[in-house]
């Protein structure tokens, strides 16, 4: 079974801010542009390897605790790749946002999300006083 991935960054370099340069400059747009459809890459490609690793290891086991655990080993991955479907959506819309000029503002309340904010998490629309605020309310609210 192959492992599945957390929906970490790990392979780009951060962002060097240069002294005087404005927040999501060209070059910071261009830098997260990258991250993002190199990420997105990365997620198409784990989509393409479940397809084929489960049509590869279908087997139709007489056993049924065999047949009980390839199906499990097939309902993880699946589970793993709705997550990152959802999370290829999200990268889409993310995309637009910069296409649009709207991208690194928090949707709550407008400040600049921040650079190390948005390499962390590229997709991230909320700064991280308002997602907090969030957080606190789901919890209080049990969501």
């Amino acid at each position: 079974m192959p492992d599945i991935k957390e929906f970490a960054l790990t392979n780009f370099t951060p962002y060097e801010v240069s002294e005087g340069e404005e927040y999501m400059s060209d070059a910071q747009l261009e830098h997260f542009t990258s991250i993002l459809r190199n990420w997105k890459q990365e997620l198409m490609e784990e989509v393409d390897r479940t397809k084929e690793h489960m049509q590869t290891e279908l087997n139709n086991y007489a056993d049924p605790n065999d047949r009980a655990s390839q199906e499990e080993e097939f309902n993880l991955e699946l589970r793993a790749r709705d997550r990152e479907r959802k999370l290829i959506k999200k990268i889409d819309k993310t995309l637009d946002l910069i296409d649009s000029g709207d991208y690194g503002y928090c949707d709550a309340c407008g400040v600049e999300i921040g650079i190390r904010r948005l390499e962390a998490r590229p997709t991230a629309d909320l700064c991280i006083d308002c997602k907090t605020l969030a957080e606190i309310k789901e919890k209080q609210l049990g969501l």
